[in-house]
């Protein structure tokens, strides 16, 4: 793992959860890009809500994790969305 932040996030994930378990991920997007970050969950289930001007949308999905890894890869796939921010 290349990036200093998510090996340390890696780690602070696998000494605090147990895995399996369900994490909640929240990110904020411009309105633009709200395909492509749900896009990301592939069908699973989430949570949406617009901006009050609609300009940003924010995105909570639950889903259920089996190591930090898959933790990870998601942060690293929603990072490739132009102007996503991960909560």
């Amino acid at each position: 793992m290349d990036d200093p932040i998510l090996t340390k996030l890696k780690a602070r994930l696998d000494d605090t959860l147990t895995w399996p378990c369900v994490y909640i991920f929240k990110f904020i997007a411009p309105q633009s890009e709200s395909e492509a970050l749900i896009k990301l969950f592939q069908g699973r289930p989430t949570s949406t809500r617009q901006s009050a001007k609609g300009n940003y949308i924010s995105i909570t999905a639950e889903l259920n994790m089996q190591n930090s890894e898959e933790v990870i890869t998601i942060y690293r796939e929603a990072a490739k969305i132009k102007g996503v921010i991960a909560l």
